[in-house]
């Protein structure tokens, strides 16, 4: 039996190898932090999106959909503190100008540039990591607009038009999945950290008596869902962040972890983000956000439980869990042991001759009218 020992390189070749993920614009030297997803690939993108949408969408409480724009107004993301916070340090080699986070742990200014040896340095400052643009033919501070990095602020600043428009009442969530950009200094460690990426996440609104009780569930919730689709559960943890690491709107905050051969590294983040969001937006549109309670007759800004999670982080997830190789005839054999519900490949027909006949290909279409995906 062959060693299946699963490594970054063995993913990376296996995912062009089977049409899974190829890097984008490679006919032109490739586009760096930014991929795209082959037919197996996009399959099983769907696969995992259909999957975490039927989760968040069969529990006891109301869960809505939305779909928000990809473009944000400057106003909306200097609300949430993107603007002003969120950056990374970035130190350049000013020889062979090759570009470094000064926060990770693989970096020391201190040390020559692992480039090119050399060490010179330009000073640590902080780098935007929002893709900004104009909207429209002018160009000032009223056209900027930014390509979101989250998909979160367009379930904060719809909560009241989802309110108003719905027959739904606190308790409930708004689910959505879609495309975040970030323009990360050194993307790494292939879906990892990237550029452009997929979100899928729940903003769980409910009185702030009642955000500790649905911060728990929510957490079972989590750690349900992993092992519905096949995930190891040995190679999971959850880990609650220290007082220190918490972000400025946090109560509470707990990571999905998983063991990678680069070590345990977040998953989904679950927090508990208490009435920061709605507050911020109310303060800054100058619109009232509060929700009436019919039964107090006082008005509350609802607190906020979310689960955010990365489709691709996901993907790349599944398939290290999923790899194995082994031997036949002395000859060493990959395969993927993905779970039904999120496997591109659910049947496969495989006649004995090259010619199929018409027989196979009418139990090929039937198949397919039934739901599974056929090769």
């Amino acid at each position: 039996m062959a060693q299946s020992q699963v490594t970054l390189d063995k993913i990376v070749a296996l995912c062009k190898r089977r049409g899974f993920v190829y890097q984008s614009a490679e006919i032109y030297s490739g586009l760096n932090g930014v991929y795209d997803f082959g037919p197996l690939g996009a399959q099983l993108k769907q696969n995992i999106k259909n999957a975490w949408l039927k989760n968040i969408m069969n529990q006891p409480e109301e869960v809505v959909l939305l779909d928000g724009s990809i473009l944000g107004a400057h106003d909306v993301w200097k609300a949430s503190g993107h603007v002003d916070c969120f950056s990374d340090p970035m130190v350049d080699c000013m020889n062979c100008k090759k570009r470094f986070r000064a926060d990770d742990p693989d970096f020391n200014i201190e040390k020559s540039c692992a480039n090119c040896g050399e060490k010179k340095w330009t000073d640590i400052r902080q780098f935007r990591l929002m893709f900004e643009s104009q909207l429209g033919a002018m160009s000032d501070k009223s056209s900027t607009v930014y390509l979101r990095p989250e998909t979160a602020q367009a379930i904060f600043i719809n909560f009241k038009n989802v309110m108003t428009s719905s027959r739904v009442k606190i308790p409930f969530g708004i689910a959505q999945v879609g495309k975040a950009f970030r323009n990360e200094i050194t993307p790494k460690q292939f879906l990892f950290r990237v550029r452009e990426f997929e979100q899928m996440e729940l903003e769980f609104f409910c009185k702030g008596e009642d955000a500790d009780k649905f911060f728990d569930l929510w957490l079972e919730r989590r750690k349900a869902f992993y092992n519905e689709i096949g995930l190891n559960p040995e190679k999971l943890r959850m880990r609650p962040h220290e007082k220190d690491e918490l972000a400025h709107y946090a109560k509470g905050c707990t990571d999905v972890e998983y063991n990678f051969p680069f070590g345990w590294k977040e998953l989904e983040g679950i927090a508990n983000r208490t009435d920061y969001d709605l507050s911020q937006h109310s303060k800054f549109s100058g619109k009232e956000l509060s929700v009436f309670d019919e039964a107090t007759k006082t008005s509350y800004i609802p607190h906020v439980v979310e689960c955010s999670l990365g489709v691709d982080r996901l993907f790349l997830t599944l398939l290290f869990d999923a790899y194995c190789e082994d031997e036949v005839d002395g000859e060493v054999r990959t395969l993927l042991k993905l779970h039904p519900s999120v496997a591109p490949v659910t049947a496969a027909i495989l006649p004995l001759t090259k010619k199929l006949s018409e027989q196979t290909h009418k139990l090929y279409c039937e198949l397919k009218k039934k739901g599974y995906r056929v090769q």
